[in-house]
């Protein structure tokens, strides 16, 4: 088991025949923020949708979390769904830093990487910012900090707020102590050629009006062979507010490298 988390991470399946796609989620969010790929991307793919630790109905972390034991604990659940199996790796902000470690921890077993909200940010001061924030505020901070991952035109519709209070109907669950943790562990500076050993097929989605937009050239950059397809108009969260282009560009992707016959 991965150390430093309390039990087996919590996952939904969808679809019962193809390959294996499996998908990690960003902060605030849990593994639901990924509705409309399961939807859509089960119709030619087992998929599966893991919470990460403290969050959803996932067990929590204890000190000393690193992200090699999120990303082993992704494995885990992977292995006890769909056990033996290589997997596409799709990730959302944090899932988008976790994913790279799983690559590395398994580089036979993934078929490639689907990064959004993904940026290269050497100083990664926001992780300091959202700790000193959860640590102020509690796990109520989760619903301001939705809106924060949508572009600011989403923000003020009605679904912005149904996915907002969605997410924070399940704070009863979640941990806040964990996901401090989290972040600490992502703040931890990793390998100088992180990026650079990734060596799987691997595409950047990224949402015109994230903040963190131009840093996904940046990216980018340092991964060989990387595509990037930009949605304008999308935030962070792209995968919510434009689920019909996220899609699109990972189904052409994924078309253009052989791992989708359809």
């Amino acid at each position: 088991m991965a150390a430093h988390i309390d039990g087996p991470l919590y996952y939904e399946r969808m679809g019962r025949t193809g390959p294996v796609m499996a998908f990690v989620h960003p902060n605030p969010m849990d593994q639901s923020c990924w509705m409309y790929q399961l939807a859509h991307m089960s119709t030619w793919f087992r998929c599966i949708a893991i919470d990460i630790p403290g969050y959803g109905r996932s067990p929590k972390a204890s000190e000393g979390l690193t992200m090699q034991d999120m990303a082993q604990a992704c494995w885990e659940a992977i292995d006890d769904a769909l056990p033996g199996e290589a997997a596409i790796l799709v990730g959302c902000s944090v899932g988008s830093r976790i994913v790279p470690h799983m690559h590395h921890q398994r580089p036979d077993s993934t078929a490639a990487l689907i990064l959004a909200g993904a940026s290269y940010q050497p100083g990664m001061e926001f992780t300091q910012r959202r700790i000193a924030a959860y640590s102020e505020h509690g796990i109520g901070y989760r619903w301001g900090y939705t809106f924060e991952d949508f572009s600011p035109a989403f923000r003020a519709t009605p679904m912005a707020r149904y996915f907002a209070d969605l997410f924070a109907e399940r704070n009863g669950s979640a941990d806040v102590a964990s996901i401090i943790r989290q972040f600490e562990a992502m703040a931890r500076p990793e390998a100088e050629d992180h990026h650079a050993r990734i060596g799987r097929p691997t595409l950047i989605i990224s949402g015109s009006e994230d903040k963190s937009h131009q840093g996904a050239f940046a990216l980018k950059a340092r991964i060989s062979g990387c595509k990037i397809a930009t949605i304008p108009g999308a935030g962070h969260a792209c995968q919510l507010e434009q689920p019909w282009a996220f899609d699109a560009a990972i189904i052409d992707f994924l078309r253009r490298h052989g791992l989708l016959q359809a």
